[in-house]
């Protein structure tokens, strides 16, 4: 009797929840402007993944190459931005305050894309699209570790939606024969694949931090500082030799010119959709990339067309809705998110976060001390 009781309760309980469910509520202009700018980012990494493409048919093999420049476009732009700031927030002063933390943090992004592209030469592309997944788990985990995100049961329902998505796109694969790569040493391969999530992880994870607590433009200006540097050296280690053997003409120059742009405004815009939503939910967006440089490889390298790209497509985009329709509120039972809750509410009617000459080194050092507690 208990349990048919309990039955009919929740059964009473989800009727009434599907009464009450206005669709308005949900699918809010917020959600809309998400979703549109995270399948911008999508277009973009498309855009990066065809360029190197045809770079590749000019038999160019330069990943760090193409990662230099478009660190450089950062250090011009936003640490120039940053050079020209009074007070604080000058790239001097924040050098001297942080410039460990950047310059780890530069490490990590430059060793998270270097990883990836490498792990083409010993995997194939099926272990690299499910193994690139990695990344959302690990997110979430350090997501609830240093943010202090508490995710409700539909999100991680949510997650496995998108993650189903993704194993569509890999059956479309291996059905159409599109298993590219090298199986010269898949354990090598996939250990890279798997390191690359995980440093993505991490940087997108700082990110997110340091574009709500402070300002975008002084993460990109550090990121292109540093960025440039470890690039540089581990490019003249590395790829000088590859460098030095490629034929020069006026396409190889604007497909580089094109990967870079690409590379620079996907760095640009993704902070932008960090603080209007969330890491995790950025990466769940970018799931489609890989769809969508298939569907211009339908056209430009004449890849075989499956309906289950469509079927892929559109779970990966139901997966994130889902996601994005219920908050993730943080744990405020702790106390040092309280702090830095309040410092941020209490200090917003006055100081501009994308304005960082406003802010005082108390202020930066406060937060800096609470990342540490957390982490600890």
């Amino acid at each position: 009797m208990e349990d048919s009781e309990r039955k009919q309760n929740l059964s009473r309980r989800f009727l009434q929840k599907i009464r009450n469910f206005r669709p308005k509520e949900v699918f809010t202009w917020h959600l809309v402007r998400t979703l549109a700018m995270g399948q911008g980012l999508a277009v973009l990494i498309c855009g990066t993944a065809i360029s190197s493409q045809f770079l590749a048919s000019f038999q160019v093999n330069t990943p760090m190459l193409q990662s230099f420049i478009h660190y450089l476009l950062l250090l011009l732009i936003y640490s120039g931005t940053l050079l020209c700031t009074a007070g604080d927030g000058n790239i001097l002063q924040v050098v001297r305050r942080s410039w460990w933390r950047y310059f780890l943090l530069g490490l990590v992004d430059v060793e998270a894309n270097y990883t990836v592209v490498k792990a083409y030469q010993y995997t194939t592309l099926t272990s690299i699209q499910l193994l690139d997944c990695f990344v959302i788990p690990v997110l979430m985990v350090l997501s609830w570790w240093v943010l202090k995100i508490r995710y409700r049961p539909i999100h991680y329902v949510s997650v496995v939606i998108c993650l189903l998505g993704v194993g569509a796109m890999v059956g479309a694969d291996l059905l159409s024969g599109r298993n590219q790569g090298s199986t010269s040493n898949l354990l090598l391969g996939d250990g890279l694949v798997l390191l690359s999530a995980t440093l993505y992880a991490v940087s997108n994870i700082c990110q997110e931090y340091t574009v709500k607590r402070r300002n975008r433009v002084e993460f990109l200006g550090m990121i292109g500082l540093f960025g440039t540097i470890i690039s540089a050296v581990q490019m003249v280690v590395l790829e000088r030799n590859q460098v030095a053997e490629i034929q020069w003409s006026w396409r190889v120059g604007l497909l580089f010119a094109s990967f870079a742009l690409c590379m620079f405004a996907l760095y640009s815009f993704m902070p932008i959709v960090m603080k209007l939503s969330s890491a995790t939910s950025v990466n769940l967006s970018l799931l489609t990339a890989d769809l969508f440089s298939l569907f211009c490889g339908i056209f430009l390298f004449q890849y075989n067309f499956s309906g289950l790209y469509l079927v892929s497509l559109v779970i990966i985009l139901i997966g994130f809705i889902t996601f994005n329709a219920v908050p993730t509120p943080s744990d405020q039972s702790n106390p040092d998110d309280l702090s830095v809750s309040s410092s941020s509410s209490s200090s917003s009617s006055s100081v501009d976060p994308e304005r960082p000459e406003q802010r005082t080194e108390e202020d930066f050092k406060r937060q800096d001390d609470v990342l540490c507690t957390t982490k600890m």
